[in-house]
């Protein structure tokens, strides 16, 4: 039950006030996976939702979980799944996470299978495992081409029955601190626009990641950077903010639907990406690290297809930022279709029965979004902003960030994917650090000995900054602001980015902060989407100025970060982290080192398997 504990802070802040030893911000399969565990080690735990419960982005994860449970290809193993990992983020991974990740990633997929998961079957009724790009075998565990709705369904029925406390629609604008220590967390309710300040020994960000920077994108609305932007003004390290990946297939037409995300699932399963002149051109663009064992011809591929495991895989199987390069080249040098896109095609290469069978979300969703019928007809597709690999710097055992009592799980934690994430590791990874950051949240708060105190002048203030839209007569409304980031960020910070539009992007993020300071709101708090992104527009424009410092600082290009003006990997940017941190009002920038990896795993990333 919600313990209201308004009464001990009366008209000084005059908003409810509950009190809990963690809570957890964001709902989705890291959110939710974090207040299980807190739960399970008898705390009480308040999961606070920006939507609604069960309206999280982990629903739109289609194509399935990494995990390296060899039920489909015993060759798979978690010393594969460790490689292709590191070889997906261009080896700037946190090495400890993404050992971590690899090694309990299958406990955690037969957890949530004896919590009641639904996975698709093999012939023998062991869990069905799907190829997807990056990965050496199989590997995805998978529902049709609705997992992460089957995740999220499992995951919330276990948080309902363990009692955890929810608090939907509440939006979190600021984290509080007792010196240096976390006490709690302010935010509003989004249907009454009241304040309501929660006090938490520990809390946990699982806050999901900040596509609505961009104009194209396969986020929804929540998605605006809260959890990065949190962490970063309560003094939180963010790392890797210059790696954005662009998702290679989004929808293109109609305009309403564009970027909304085209699973991998429909490579994974045989699709094919066609030119306008119907080429297979992503033969062309296979990298030196993978050539060894993707085909380099459309009759291995097709071997492969058919089942041939001594075949190599097909190059529409390779990493996210190989294949979104490789459309935006084909769509630079004319050659691409109609709407700005490239084909992709699962029509000619999987029956109609199969289709509607393993990809029943995608074939619903072009036939009523965009009236293809996917089993007669290619799709239409390009890049879309989909995920951010920067994000909040943790320890790997336990997810702790810089700031004592804060941690962070899922996409707003920053260094497991590394330069680049491979598809399906978002799942399990969510799985595998939501588990820790409840963990050690969990341990964390059972070592204080009482609640930390909160500074009813920080929370006063805070107050007073959410209400100033509404005490401005002139001003810009926030619609038009962000409508000019998105637009700026797509411009100049895209896929490929170069010095010069990198400084135009610096001082344009300077220029938008301005105008920002004059937002205005009108009418009342309650159900009022202005005001909303008057307050949304705060963690917006400062994930958009970490992107930009950290992009124009990595002087190379290397996963998801293209730079045209340094087009060379480079080993010495190989071996450290670009590190955002505030000091005082300003956000600077330093170059940090990675950990050195142990001998015995080095050798791991040299093996032929």
């Amino acid at each position: 039950m919600k313990e209201k504990v308004s009464d001990r802070v009366g008209s000084a802040f005059g908003g409810e006030t509950y009190e809990q030893d963690v809570i957890v911000i964001g709902a989705g399969g890291a959110g939710l996976r974090a207040a299980i565990e807190a739960r399970l080690q008898g705390l009480s735990v308040g999961l606070i939702c920006k939507s609604l419960l069960g309206k999280a982005h982990t629903v739109m994860a289609e194509g399935g979980a990494a995990a390296a449970l060899a039920y489909v290809d015993n060759r798979d193993s978690w010393k594969v799944h460790f490689r292709d990992t590191l070889r997906g983020g261009k080896f700037l991974n946190n090495y400890k996470m993404a050992l971590l990740h690899a090694q309990e990633a299958p406990d955690r997929i037969k957890e949530l299978e004896a919590w009641g998961a639904l996975f698709d079957r093999t012939e023998d009724g062991r869990i069905l495992q799907r190829n997807f790009g990056g990965h050496r075998f199989p590997r995805l565990a998978h529902v049709g081409d609705r997992t992460g709705l089957e995740i999220i369904r499992t995951l919330q029925d276990k948080a309902v029955h363990l009692g955890i406390d929810v608090y939907m629609e509440c939006t979190i604008t600021k984290l509080l601190k007792d010196g240096d220590k976390i006490s709690g967390a302010l935010g509003y309710w989004r249907t009454t626009g009241e304040s309501v300040l929660f006090k938490a020994k520990a809390i946990v960000l699982a806050t999901g990641g900040f596509g609505k920077a961009y104009r194209v994108t396969s986020n929804s609305w929540e998605y605006t950077g809260d959890g990065h932007a949190l962490a970063y003004h309560a003094g939180a390290d963010l790392i890797d903010m210059e790696f954005v990946q662009f998702h290679p297939t989004g929808m293109v037409w109609p305009l309403s639907v564009k970027g909304i995300l085209v699973t991998e699932g429909v490579r994974g399963d045989g699709g094919i990406l066609k030119n306008s002149k119907g080429e297979r051109f992503m033969f062309r663009y296979i990298p030196d690290l993978y050539k060894a064992e993707t085909s380099d011809t459309e009759e291995e591929a097709n071997r492969w297809l058919a089942g041939d495991k001594s075949a190599r895989r097909p190059p529409e199987l390779l990493t996210r930022d190989v294949v979104a390069k490789a459309i935006v080249k084909e769509v630079k040098e004319g050659r691409g279709s109609p709407h700005s896109g490239v084909f992709l095609d699962i029509a000619s290469r999987r029956s109609a029965e199969d289709i509607k069978r393993k990809l029943p979300g995608m074939y619903q969703q072009f036939k009523e979004l965009a009236g293809i019928d996917i089993t007669k007809e290619p799709m239409e597709v390009a890049p879309t902003c989909h995920y951010a690999m920067g994000g909040v710097r943790v320890d790997a055992e336990t997810a702790a960030a810089t700031v004592p009592g804060l941690f962070a799980a899922g996409e707003c934690a920053g260094g497991m994917h590394g330069a680049n994430r491979l598809g399906g590791n978002s799942l399990s990874d969510l799985l595998v650090f939501g588990r820790r950051a409840g963990l050690g949240a969990a341990e964390y708060a059972k070592k204080l000995s009482s609640q930390p105190t909160v500074d009813m002048g920080e929370v006063q203030q805070a107050q007073q900054q959410m209400s100033e839209p509404f005490e401005r007569s002139r001003g810009e409304t926030a619609y038009k602001i962000i409508s000019d980031l998105q637009e700026m960020m797509e411009t100049y910070v895209g896929i490929v980015r170069e010095e010069k539009e990198l400084s135009l992007a610096v001082e344009k993020i300077q220029q938008l902060k301005k105008r920002a300071q004059n937002v205005c709101a009108t009418g009342d708090k309650a159900y009022n989407p202005g005001w909303n992104y008057a307050l949304d527009l705060t963690s917006l424009l400062t994930v958009s100025e970490a992107i930009i410092l950290a992009a124009k600082e990595r002087k190379e290009s290397r996963g998801a970060l293209t730079r045209i003006d340094y087009p060379n990997t480079e080993e010495d940017w190989g071996k450290v982290n670009v590190v955002i941190r505030k000091k005082g009002t300003e956000m600077t920038v330093a170059k940090e080192p990675l950990s050195e990896m142990p001998e015995e795993l080095k050798a791991l990333l040299q093996e032929t398997i």
